[in-house]
């Protein structure tokens, strides 16, 4: 049996208005990333966090500190589970991104969505604030 190497692609940041690239991260299969931001009215992090799989950008959990305006788990939508400190995550998600991509616009400083990669951390705020930022996840097979 021959070892399938594991597909590696990227996670591009981009305008959506005019496909300006903005940043590029290289993601294997299996690696995980995380979009984080501070609520808006509570200022605590909230987090969401995909999975490169086969190639598509699959969303599998979120945590959530408290049932705050906006937030909440949805019956049917993964498992709630508590966080041991007053808040949940919701775990299985397991909901494939349509199109393994979508479109944020990045709010002020003070909710800062942020990008969290296995390797680094990044502001989307200060690279795109109130932008329309595209984000997708590529295969780089040429």
């Amino acid at each position: 049996m021959l070892a399938v190497p594991a597909q590696a692609g990227e996670l591009v940041l981009s305008l959506a208005d005019s496909g300006e690239v903005l940043g590029r991260f290289v993601i294997e299969d299996g690696d995980r990333w995380s979009i984080l931001w501070n609520h808006s009215v509570q200022g605590f992090e909230v987090e969401d966090v995909y999975e490169s799989r086969d190639g598509a950008m699959v969303l599998v959990r979120s945590h959530l500190p408290d049932f705050a305006a906006g937030l909440g788990h949805i019956p049917g939508r993964g498992i709630q589970t508590s966080d041991g400190a007053g808040g949940y995550w919701i775990e299985d998600i397991d909901e494939a991104v349509p199109g393994n991509a979508y479109i944020l616009r990045p709010g002020p400083p003070s909710v800062n969505h942020r990008l969290r990669t296995p390797l680094e951390e990044i502001s989307l705020t200060d690279l795109a604030e109130r932008a329309r930022l595209r984000i997708a996840l590529v295969d780089d097979a040429p």
